[in-house]
């Protein structure tokens, strides 16, 4: 049995944030990732202001990573499109290149990562933690940070939260050349029967589709990805025009259920819970990427002045209460009627509503306070004519 003085569970966003802050100030380091490769994961990928300060305060430039900028939001339903500039510098990456580069980067700070380790339990033990791993090996550390995203750890399961109701789908798509053009610069908020959908360009010239629609009516469409795929098209004109003639990148999509969305941790029982662990904002109507990144820095920094797991955690729920809630009404009423047609006729009238939310979920500015503001400059391309 070997033992860690800081043992982090997951190398995601939040992990690898936690990794190369504690690792740069030079504590012993060990991270815990359960795949052995880059995977995609379902994830709008949109990279906020914030996002992009994070992640270059860590050492990492997306630009050369192949990051699309983005300068304008579209809302597309029944009754049109309606677009406005962002009130923010925003890029968009995969999760699987980002990942991977922060990975890299915790590595080359000092951390040791380990891929490939499955952990399949996780037990107080006095003043420690073991973690036994898949092929039955234990690590014993006083310190754990649970950064495993979506996915619980057995035994510590997170309540249901506040709209469980929605299943998420993702797939990268190859886009007509005119298609392309039309979407570049743009993330798109697409409407329809049920849910909705953020379609946004990416790297290497493929567009993300990432979708959330309710169970109920998933199972009333026989839960196919092609008959889900039929109903947003059918329901949003304006998506059925971006994929006329795309082709998809994956073999299937993925998929994830029982997401637990309006989820804010309350207190921690003695582990350091970052991320999707510790908070889970509805995609594209949240900034879920900002928020992983934040809580590993914030982690990683209230341990290195001696806080507790339970200061940490205190502190984050104040942090993110509000932005959360925020975005899980906003969420539910796009999922519903009359709420999802009155949400469209707003914006109709209003585009500026648009501008009003992206600034309205963003964090806020005091948790940010520790981290340097860092400009992003990125030239806008001209918006088009709806």
């Amino acid at each position: 049995m070997s033992e860690s003085p800081a043992l982090i569970i997951g190398g995601g966003l939040a992990g690898s944030a936690t990794a190369i802050t504690l690792a740069r100030a030079g504590s012993n380091v060990l991270l815990l990732e359960k795949e052995s490769a880059p995977q995609h994961k379902v994830c709008g990928e949109f990279l906020s202001q914030e996002a992009l300060t994070y992640l270059s305060h860590l050492g990492v430039d997306v630009a050369s990573l192949g990051a699309v900028p983005i300068t304008t939001v579209r809302l597309a339903g029944r009754l049109g499109v309606t677009e406005t500039k962002l009130p923010f510098a925003a890029m968009s990456l995969t999760r699987k290149r980002l990942d991977e580069e922060l990975l890299c980067v915790a590595e080359a700070a000092g951390a040791i990562v380990q891929r490939g380790c499955s952990v399949q339990s996780l037990q107080a033990i006095g003043d420690s933690w073991q973690v036994t791993l898949q092929d039955a090996s234990n690590i014993t550390a006083r310190t754990v940070f649970i950064a495993t995203g979506k996915h619980d750890l057995r035994a510590h399961p997170r309540p249901a939260g506040l709209q469980p109701d929605l299943v998420a789908f993702k797939m990268y798509w190859k886009l007509s050349p005119e298609q392309q053009d039309e979407l570049n610069g743009c993330v798109e908020l697409n409407l329809y029967h049920g849910g909705y959908c953020g379609l946004q360009p990416v790297e290497r010239g493929m567009a993300n589709l990432c979708c959330l629609v309710k169970k109920t009516t998933l199972q009333r469409m026989g839960g196919r990805w092609a008959d889900l795929l039929k109903t947003m098209q059918d329901d949003c004109p304006h998506l059925k025009r971006r994929l006329a003639g795309a082709r998809p990148l994956l073999t299937r999509p993925l998929a994830i259920s029982s997401i637990p969305y309006g989820f804010v941790r309350p207190h921690s029982q003695g582990l350091w819970s970052t991320g999707d662990q510790a908070a889970v904002i509805p995609s594209f109507t949240g900034d879920g990427m900002s928020i992983a990144l934040h809580s590993g820095r914030l982690a990683a920094e209230m341990y290195l002045q001696g806080h507790t797991a339970a200061a940490f955690q205190a502190r984050l729920h104040a942090e993110l209460q509000s932005q959360v809630s925020f975005a899980t009404t906003l969420s539910r009423s796009l999922v519903r009627e009359p709420q999802r047609t009155i949400s469209e006729a707003v914006v109709r009238l209003w585009p500026g509503a648009l501008r009003f939310v992206a600034n309205r979920t963003r964090l806020p500015s005091q948790s940010q306070q520790s981290i340097p503001q860092i400009p992003v400059a990125i030239e806008a391309p001209p918006v088009g004519t709806y």
